[in-house]
């Protein structure tokens, strides 16, 4: 699989043949998406294909009735629509009601950075961490949206799968949701989260630091984190809100002595970036501001 293919334009091609093999799934969309799957759609599964119009609360809602129903939605938007416009029926209608289903995200904090605030995401996995029972994957290769996808649709769990349009040069995540141990070293740790990984490999290259990739956040893997851990001296390398997991890290390091600097999207608008590029940058997360962050923390 070719890692420059688009996480979401695999998915649209994966989606089809998952609703073909597995009878009780059905995808669940408002509008976004539509004329993308379309194409791969047969007649033997075009019924459990939902298209509610530009409606996101009524989305979850229908989500959590064919949930009910036992189905097993597969829900796809973008990650605004998707969690925080409904979110009152992503608390209710699937966690209230004791019920799952996949959301799939369109685009990670600024896939469509021309579309601005308005579709900017950042903020989805803060928010999901305020509610129990989330599984969160962040793919960082095309070849993990399949496992994360059919591991996903063989439950019946309230899963986020977050795709974005950026790739690693090649997968490095575990399906058993463990982190992958990428590079050893004695002054610290840097956890890099999916699509991150090349760019924290890069501005780690040369530095004496153990380098963790994560493709599923949450369930956070505390148990690597600690028996990787020398210095105790943590950074955590997020392609959404920075600081969202550094709860994840201090629970995980209760009861030793530690720091943590969490790097990610800043809160804020920025409506003059024009590309993901641009953004990437003016939030740190290229190479270059990386290593200016890898420089002061570590040293």
């Amino acid at each position: 699989m070719s890692a420059t293919l688009d996480q979401r334009e695999h998915f649209y091609r994966l989606v089809p043949a998952l609703l073909a093999r597995n009878e009780r799934t059905a995808l669940v969309l408002a509008e976004i998406g539509v004329g993308y799957v379309e194409p791969h759609l047969t007649p033997d599964v075009r019924s459990r294909v939902i298209n509610v119009g530009i409606r996101e609360q009524a989305m979850i809602g229908v989500a959590g009735g064919l949930a009910l129903a036992g189905m097993r939605p597969i829900v796809h938007t973008f990650p605004p629509f998707l969690i925080e416009r409904p979110f009152e029926q992503v608390k209710l209608d699937l966690g209230h009601q004791g019920v799952g289903a996949i959301l799939v995200s369109s685009g990670g904090s600024y896939g469509w950075p021309q579309g601005g605030e308005t579709h900017f995401g950042q903020r989805d996995v803060a928010l999901l961490d305020t509610l129990s029972g989330w599984t969160v994957h962040v793919p960082g290769h095309v070849d993990e949206v399949e496992w994360m996808l059919h591991s996903a649709a063989a439950t019946d769990d309230r899963v986020y799968i977050r795709l974005d349009g950026v790739c690693n040069e090649r997968p490095h995540g575990r399906p058993d949701g463990t982190f992958t141990v990428l590079q050893q070293g004695n002054s610290g740790t840097v956890i890099s989260i999916g699509p991150m990984t090349d760019r924290v490999l890069a501005a780690a290259s040369g530095r004496d630091v153990t380098v963790l990739h994560a493709s599923t956040i949450r369930p956070f893997d505390s148990r690597t984190l600690r028996v990787t851990l020398t210095e105790p001296d943590v950074m955590i390398v997020e392609p959404y809100l920075a600081g969202t997991s550094v709860l994840q890290v201090d629970r995980a390091l209760a009861d030793v002595r530690h720091r943590v600097s969490g790097v990610g999207v800043e809160p804020g608008e920025r409506r003059k970036y024009g590309t993901v590029a641009e953004h990437d940058r003016a939030n740190g997360l290229d190479v270059d501001g990386l290593s200016r962050s890898m420089s002061e923390f570590f040293g």
